[in-house]
């Protein structure tokens, strides 16, 4: 089973990546999911949570809103939550990888933002960078609801630069020219990756 990572700097078009990637019938684990699901009601990341952050907690799911302004810009209080957060992501990533594994996949892909800077990477048989002009990026992530140049800052403080992902990557995947033409790369990177025989599973899996 080939592993493809896929990360991207936010507003760089990886969500709608992986979306393509899925319609092309390759199993994707999505770790900003997992992460809302660990954080919903009934998560395993709930009461660890609720334990570090007290009142961030409504009815059983953690509010994400004051969570996030409790972190907001408190790097000790950001690494605290990673160590709550990154190694339950881990465990769902590697029930996925068994599932897929078990059915026979040739193909997964791993979407991780977060991917080098975690060192996913070194999990991973080759990776793919979703990637946009500088300029194309702001306006995508200045156009989401509540996003402010502060806000961005912090976010992209914590995110490698697009062009050491980019330099890294097996696949870059230009999303700045259209979907038409992201979506052509992605069914090349499909169609090489699917031929190609991986070696990291079994390390992955234990």
């Amino acid at each position: 089973m080939f592993i493809l990572g896929l990360t991207g700097s936010i507003g760089m078009g990886k969500t709608t990546a992986a979306a393509a990637f899925r319609r092309q019938g390759v199993p994707v684990h999505d770790a900003d999911a997992t992460v809302h699901r660990l954080l919903a009601c009934g998560g395993a990341a709930v009461d660890p949570v609720s334990e570090s952050f007290p009142g961030c907690v409504t009815n059983g799911s953690v509010d994400r809103r004051l969570l996030g302004a409790r972190v907001f810009g408190d790097t000790p209080a950001i690494r605290v939550l990673e160590g709550i957060l990154h190694p339950l992501v881990r465990t769902e990533e590697q029930n996925f990888l068994r599932k897929q594994a078990a059915h026979g996949a040739p193909l997964v892909v791993l979407d991780i933002p977060l991917l080098f800077e975690t060192g996913a990477d070194e999990r991973c048989d080759a990776v793919a960078v979703v990637s946009a002009p500088s300029f194309v990026q702001r306006q995508r992530v200045m156009a989401r609801p509540g996003m402010t140049a502060e806000k961005v800052a912090s976010i992209m403080a914590r995110q490698m630069p697009d062009t050491d992902k980019c330099s890294r990557a097996d696949f870059i995947i230009q999303t700045g020219q259209g979907r038409a033409f992201a979506l052509r790369q992605i069914k090349e990177i499909v169609t090489l990756a699917r031929a190609r025989r991986g070696n990291k599973w079994l390390s992955a899996s234990v």
